[in-house]
């Protein structure tokens, strides 16, 4: 496959954007290249990528071309961000039992691997079903010991876990239990700064946020490792003679629960507070930010 020019090129249409695209930094600056395999269930898309031997190999040359992207964004000054790390999300995606994708998956593999064996520092597969295995053993004999080093693997009850070993949480999509949101306006994951608690077994904690001035919008994101514990929130104002405002009542959160985002404007000097109790014989991890809107009147 010839790849001179292969950035100037329009290759595939809008519907393959959402199937691999760049998306934040990990924890040593790398970029991150997101390839979402479940896009491909739909069978209209499915036939217009692979349908025909030269669609499947437009989708190749589209593939690498998003690689070429991505290496744009490297710095290959001493010192400097030199890989990428690629975050293959396997979740609803049509597995190794339809022929046009085991084709298409040897091809990227070895075309990937010949070409750019030092860009991808880390390859995460997350939300892994049954089938891999298959896929993996299939691919295998086609992997050199140094690609196979890199790989990471992660069942759907880890993929949060999983992926903080890599990516601070404010740079982890909410959709994969961090607090990076599409087009998020209230919070930077540069500027806002992310704390960090531990809740152990059988134990409750609590974060407080307080304000003395009338009249603030209060926001707040809240991520839980693992989740299933007691969660609530509340506004406690500073006059004991008030009543204390639920903002949220107490509910036993789930472990595929989501992060959770809250506004609340308070009316007199309290402090918002966050009750978090864990249940579970296991310590928790949690993960919360917050900030400040001043009334302008």
């Amino acid at each position: 496959m010839n790849l001179d020019s292969i950035l100037e090129e329009e290759l595939g249409d809008g519907d393959l954007a959402s199937v691999a695209y760049m998306n934040g930094i990990d924890r040593e600056g790398r970029p991150i290249c997101y390839n979402i395999f479940g896009v491909l269930d739909d069978e209209e898309l499915y036939k217009k990528t692979f349908g025909t031997e030269e669609k499947r190999t437009q989708f190749l040359r589209w593939r690498v071309q998003v690689m070429e992207k991505g290496i744009q964004k490297l710095d290959f000054k001493a010192g400097g961000v030199n890989s990428l790390i690629q975050i293959n999300d396997l979740k609803n995606s049509p597995g190794p039992s339809k022929k046009e994708v085991r084709i298409a998956t040897k091809k990227a593999v070895s075309l990937l691997q010949d070409n750019y064996p030092e860009f991808a520092a880390k390859n995460i597969f997350i939300n892994v079903p049954y089938w891999y295995y298959a896929l993996n053993s299939m691919l295998s004999p086609f992997l050199t010991q140094r690609t196979k080093s890199k790989f990471v693997v992660a069942h759907p009850a880890k993929v949060t876990e999983t992926l903080l070993k890599y990516i601070p949480i404010q740079e982890i999509p909410v959709q994969y239990g961090g607090l990076k949101r599409d087009e998020d306006f209230e919070f930077s994951t540069i500027d806002d700064e992310v704390s960090e608690i531990i809740i152990k077994a059988g134990s409750t904690e609590t974060v407080e946020i307080p304000t003395p001035e009338i009249g603030t919008t209060f926001i707040w994101d809240v991520a839980v490792l693992g989740w299933e514990v007691n969660y609530k929130e509340e506004f406690v104002p500073t006059d004991e003679n008030s009543y204390t405002i639920i903002v949220q009542k107490e509910k036993k959160l789930a472990s595929n629960a989501g992060p959770i985002r809250k506004t609340f404007k308070n009316h007199e000097p309290g402090k918002i507070v966050l009750t978090i109790q864990n249940t579970s014989s296991k310590k928790k991890k949690a993960f919360y930010r917050y900030k400040f809107k001043k009334s302008s009147l």
